[in-house]
């Protein structure tokens, strides 16, 4: 799945990223400023595009949806944690699935990159790694979202919440994202003609689904080893933490030993 993003960039940014003029909400770019790693079960706020009343919007939304069936603060502790990632197979063939039924609330989610854990036989610790298409240093990735059910106890608001689409992965990330009860997983890159044509409200079903279907091809996609995603432990070089960061005997992917030979992913 996709639990770690980047974005290491400005409001402003995704404002030029738009293909409409949007006056900008000043307090949200006082509220957001650049964040090179944000975590999904932080639940943080975090700025996210939807299309609404014929506009484009940008809305901070916390990450990890709510359900409307979590409508006690037990619940929502206790499941919350689940949701937030969406398997992009579950939208449309799952009519029980949950996120079948909010398919309608469709959002989009700028970032500048994702991280992802790659284990190696005879390593001792996961090896980190930043992702991102290649060419495009800001994209967005797909989501759905929903309004908490029940108010804030501090605000008396509906919380806004949002959940991250994900697939199979193709064959760079499943080399990569090895591991793990949710291995062999990528978020749903999309080109950018595709990326606003999911917030279109007009888009079928039919639609969706050739959107959903889509795998961007291996090649397109940039990466590079890391130090540490969720550590805050300081890099030994000082460098930044989406930086390059050399992992001494460290096999190429589609090897998954150190010193051994390729095996299959499967």
């Amino acid at each position: 799945m996709c639990y770690d993003i980047s974005f290491s960039t400005t409001v402003e940014n995704i404002l030029d990223y738009l293909p409409e003029e949007i006056e900008p909400d000043r307090q949200l770019v006082l509220e957001f400023g650049e964040e090179v790693h944000v975590m999904a079960q932080s639940f943080r706020k975090y700025p996210i595009i939807v299309f609404e009343q014929g506009q484009y919007r940008i809305k901070l939304f916390e990450w990890g949806v709510i359900a409307d069936y979590m409508n006690t603060p037990d619940k929502v502790k206790q499941l919350r944690s689940g949701m937030c990632n969406a398997r992009s197979e579950k939208i449309l063939d799952d009519k029980k699935s949950y996120w079948h039924r909010i398919r309608g609330q469709r959002c989009l989610i700028p970032v500048t990159g994702i991280f992802e854990h790659r284990e190696v036989k005879g390593l001792k610790n996961k090896v980190p790694y930043f992702i991102r298409p290649k060419d495009r240093e800001l994209f967005c990735i797909p989501g759905l979202y929903n309004y908490a059910p029940t108010p804030d106890i501090e605000t008396g608001e509906l919380k806004g919440t949002f959940t991250l689409i994900t697939r199979a992965a193709n064959t760079i990330m499943s080399q990569i994202h090895n591991c793990g009860d949710n291995a062999f997983r990528m978020p749903l890159f999309l080109p950018k003609e595709l990326e606003l044509q999911w917030l279109h409200p007009s888009l079928t079903d039919a639609g969706m689904a050739a959107i959903l279907q889509h795998e961007i091809p291996s090649e397109e996609l940039y990466h590079h080893t890391v130090y540490t995603i969720r550590s805050t432990k300081p890099r030994p070089d000082g460098k930044s933490k989406i930086e390059f960061f050399d992992w001494p005997n460290l096999p190429p992917l589609g090897m998954d030993e150190a010193g051994g030979s390729q095996t299959s992913l499967f």
